[in-house]
C-alpha cells in the first residue's frame, strides 16, 4: 500500500526521477564516468515531475517574459 499511496501522491517525480536515471545510465554506459551529467538528469527529471505534480504550469514564464519584451521594446512609445 505504501507504494501506491507514494504513486498516487507523487506520480510526476516518481517518472521525472525513474526517467532520469534511465537517460543518466544511458549517458554512463555510452559515455564514460560523468557523474555531475547524471546527476543533473536526474534532478531536471525530479524539477519537471514535482511541477506537474503540484500543477504549477510551465517552468518559465513564457508570458510574462514576452509581455515584458514587448513593453521594454513597443515601437512607438
Amino acid at each position: 500500500m505504501l507504494w501506491k499511496e507514494i504513486w498516487e501522491s507523487h506520480r510526476g517525480r516518481v517518472i521525472g526521477v525513474v526517467s532520469g536515471i534511465f537517460f543518466g545510465i544511458i549517458y554512463l554506459i555510452f559515455g564514460f564516468w560523468n557523474m555531475l551529467f547524471f546527476a543533473l538528469l536526474v534532478f531536471i527529471g525530479y524539477t519537471v515531475g514535482k511541477t506537474r505534480d503540484l500543477q504549477l504550469g510551465s517552468i518559465f514564464p513564457w508570458r510574462e517574459i514576452g509581455n515584458w519584451l514587448l513593453q521594454r521594446w513597443r515601437p512607438f512609445k
